[in-house]
């Protein structure tokens, strides 16, 4: 299994070490999302062209990217995650309908 560790260093080694402001990373953000959303629209200018390997590559550009992000806003990616755990974990305990 790969480390978030690890994945930054990955990450780190194929763009640099500039880091991007929240403004940035908003934007970059907004373009897997974008993406994701022509895929979920499903029309059919697009339905062809779309494949299950373009969903698992938008979703790991967001997974992958924001492990950068984080440590770019001098996060710590583990923290980070760990806080969405926690909050996720509590929503679901007191919400039955998601």
């Amino acid at each position: 299994m790969t480390t978030i560790e690890e994945l930054l260093k990955t990450g780190r080694s194929i763009w640099g070490d500039e880091k991007l402001s929240l403004v940035d990373i908003l934007i970059r953000l907004n373009v897997s999302i974008g993406d994701l959303a022509r895929i979920a629209r499903n029309s059919d200018k697009d339905r062809a062209s779309f494949t299950r390997e373009d969903l698992e590559r938008e979703l790991g550009n967001i997974i992958f990217s924001t492990i950068r992000w984080c440590d770019d806003l001098g996060l710590d990616p583990n923290v980070c995650i760990e806080r969405a755990i926690e909050c996720q974990k509590k929503f679901a305990q007191n919400n039955s309908h998601r």
